[in-house]
């Protein structure tokens, strides 16, 4: 690929889509070193936190929020994007843009408005049921690249998620010693890790409440992170509650079993680094979280549990095989690592360079 690639991409508004875009720029950088590649974004949500911090020089443009189903703010998104749109063609000038990859969600749409017919695009979608950012998007777009098979997107090529470097070479075992020592966690036996995020914990933290007991009754070790918002189990030996996790990479390596939801980052990080899961998705929104981790249930490297299903007894039963079993954690492991993309960074950034030197 010539020097001086310029590439934009637009994946602000949440970790979910924020992440693969930087994972995605990473790759570019390695690639073409002397490349380009600028972020647009919003002040709302993560972006000035995330992005700027990654070091990417970050380029604002008016927040243009997307109904989920049709309701009166539907009728005020025209006049909600045509500012947005200005504001991107005014950044794909300034910068000189060869091609600008979207990631979904209401950074997207503008970015996709304001390059159509000037700067080819490249769309990613991470969910198994399209938002309507992407929908918009690959019907004009270079090219269409997709987490999982089955999106209803046009021409959708399987890459997987995008995910940082520091998930996808992770050595578990060359780790453990030093991830155990940094959880408090006893350097032999099983760890459960167990997270949900701040939205979404309620029902994993009530569930680990009541099997906390039998867990560590049969010498499982418990990482926890409930949530700013969550209310840890009580304490006892065994049981290590943190409201939130920074070093993912660490608690992956500390661990031998995941209890979690199952969005799309989640799902795909677990596959790159061979972990087990029970997946109880959220039952919120079009259901796209049961979908995301079908495959690797189907493959064998988890178990799905339905929100209303899931408590204290229903986490013993399948959480406890897995954990006093280390033959079919292993087994489950590399069921789940062959259901994984853990290239999927390289693959969207080959994508990339190929849109632009067309």
């Amino acid at each position: 690929m010539r020097g001086g690639l310029s590439v934009v991409v637009a994946g602000g508004g949440s970790a979910g889509h924020i992440e693969p875009a930087l994972a995605v720029a990473d790759a570019i950088r390695r690639l073409v070193p002397d490349s380009r590649v600028t972020a647009l974004g919003t002040d709302k949500g993560l972006d000035t936190q995330l992005i700027p911090a990654r070091g990417y020089p970050l380029e604002l443009i008016p927040p243009v929020p997307l109904p989920r189903k049709p309701s009166a703010d539907l009728l005020k998104l025209p006049g909600n994007v045509r500012g947005a749109v200005r504001r991107v063609r005014d950044v794909l000038d300034d910068v000189d843009a060869d091609v600008v990859v979207g990631f979904g969600g209401f950074v997207s749409l503008p970015a996709y408005l304001g390059a159509r017919g000037r700067v080819p695009i490249v769309v990613h979608e991470a969910n198994a049921r399209a938002g309507l950012a992407n929908k918009v998007g690959a019907r004009f777009a270079a090219a269409v690249a997709t987490a999982v098979p089955g999106t209803g997107l046009p021409h959708e090529q399987v890459v997987g998620m995008p995910l940082r470097r520091s998930i996808t070479t992770l050595d578990r075992a060359a780790l453990r010693p030093e991830a155990r020592n940094y959880f408090n966690l006893p350097p032999h036996g099983p760890v459960l890790l167990v997270f949900g995020g701040s939205q979404g914990a309620r029902t994993l933290n009530s569930a680990v409440a009541e099997a906390l007991p039998g867990l560590v009754e049969r010498g499982v070790s418990v990482l926890h992170a409930y949530g700013k918002h969550g209310t840890p189990a009580d304490p006892r030996p065994g049981y290590h509650p943190m409201p939130y996790i920074e070093r993912m990479d660490l608690a992956y390596a500390a661990a031998d079993a995941v209890l979690g939801r199952s969005g799309m980052t989640t799902v795909a990080e677990l596959t790159a680094v061979g972990l087990p899961a029970v997946y109880v998705p959220l039952p919120h929104g079009n259901g796209e979280q049961a979908l995301n981790c079908g495959p690797v249930v189907e493959a064998g490297g988890g178990v799905l549990i339905p929100d209303e299903d899931m408590n204290g007894e229903a986490a013993l039963r399948e959480l406890l095989p897995i954990l006093t079993d280390s033959d079919r954690a292993e087994a489950m492991g590399r069921h789940a690592r062959a259901a994984g993309h853990g290239e999927a960074d390289e693959k969207l950034a080959k994508i990339v360079m190929e849109v632009a030197r067309r």
